[in-house]
């Protein structure tokens, strides 16, 4: 039994709660959060999937009393680094929610340090595990589509959620819709295309959410919407769609790759994987099902049960992250680089990355 500690009792705190319930040998031990709110509420509901964790009220009393094997760390963005330099010092298996950091130079930083920390460290960039994406990354890799020459991403949903003390009202705690939002859909990108971004050209603003809102005086400056367009080393050209004032779309996520054989897509929450060849012979429509306790279990179609069943495999047999802090890192740096493209309306050139393409050896 492998015993799992969580910091950051809020909403996803309680998602991770109700997934380790699912997962064979994780036993949640211990939750720590300073608001005592959330962690009354998170500490019912651990209790409410068979759980009796200790409380506490700040990490290092966790870290110090409980004895863990892996810590979920689900505390607001801003926090992350923080956190991490503390964790890290402990020999401790860990998941990190998403975004990695809030800048780009903790996210490099955090990389750095990760380079000769033993244990496994896996960022919670978990969109790639809703089942559908999975099969439609399964197949865009098959080849089905022939080499990809564009992608597109589309988000189109309702605005951010209440959190404690609205902390995500403003981009000094969330490193900005595309940082805290869209770094899903950016390491997206880069896993379905195995490559590299070289540039990117953006453009957004808030234009519906938040504006009547004010916290001490000062109104939310997190966008509401956007378009990011990406070019890739290999010569593909990706865009993404978001928009957060679109709470009655049918689909709320939909992917779109396009190649010389045909188009392939697919809609979550629809679940649908689409194969329209270029010779008319589709469109083919394919359901792909999630779990119904995997769906129930949180707000992320079944990715963060399928994500944590993988860490913990890792953890009891001693495998590596698929999702590394290098892609934490990239997701955190493109984000960042549409954010200065929307203040600056200029593209934003990327450094290139050296790298290994047989093995996939990233710095």
């Amino acid at each position: 039994m492998k015993r799992y500690g969580i910091i950051g009792a809020g909403m996803m705190g309680r998602e991770h709660i109700s997934n380790i319930a699912l997962v064979e040998g994780a036993e949640l031990v211990a939750l720590a959060d300073p608001h005592s709110r959330s962690l009354e509420q998170s500490l019912a509901h651990a209790k409410s999937s068979g759980f009796d964790p200790v409380t506490y009220s700040n990490l290092s009393d966790m870290i110090g009393q409980a004895s863990l094997d892996a810590i979920i760390i689900a505390a607001p963005n801003h926090e992350h680094y923080a956190i991490m330099q503390a964790v890290m010092q402990h020999p401790i298996a860990i998941l990190l929610e998403k975004p990695m950091c809030t800048t780009v130079p903790d996210a490099k930083a955090l990389h750095e340090a990760a380079r000769t920390y033993p244990n496994l460290l896996w960022v919670g960039l978990e969109y790639r595990y809703m089942p559908p994406v999975t099969k439609f990354i399964e197949s865009v890799h098959s080849g089905m589509t022939g080499p990809v020459k564009m992608l597109s991403i589309r988000e189109h949903r309702f605005p951010f959620l209440e959190k404690v003390g609205d902390w995500n009202r403003f981009s000094e705690n969330t490193g900005g819709t595309l940082v805290e939002k869209c770094c899903h859909f950016f390491d997206l990108m880069r896993h379905i295309l195995r490559d590299e971004p070289v540039r990117v050209y953006a453009t957004g603003g808030q234009d519906v959410n938040h504006l009547d809102e004010r916290y001490d005086g000062r109104q939310p400056d997190i966008l509401d919407n956007a378009y990011v367009v990406l070019d890739f080393a290999k010569g593909t050209r990706a865009v993404l769609d978001l928009c957060m004032f679109a709470e009655g779309s049918q689909e709320q996520e939909e992917i779109y790759v396009l190649g010389d054989r045909g188009k392939l897509q697919v809609g979550i929450p629809s679940a649908n994987l689409t194969w329209s060849p270029r010779d008319k012979s589709g469109p083919i429509v394919e359901y792909i099902e999630t779990p119904a306790d995997a769906l129930q279990a949180g707000d992320h179609h079944g990715a963060t049960f399928f994500q944590l069943t993988k860490f913990h495999d890792a953890l009891v047999n001693g495998g590596k992250a698929e999702i590394s802090t290098w892609d934490g890192l990239r997701s955190v740096e493109i984000g960042a680089a549409a954010h200065q493209s929307i203040d600056t309306g200029l593209p934003v050139d990327l450094a290139p990355v050296n790298f290994n393409e047989a093995t996939g050896d990233r710095p």
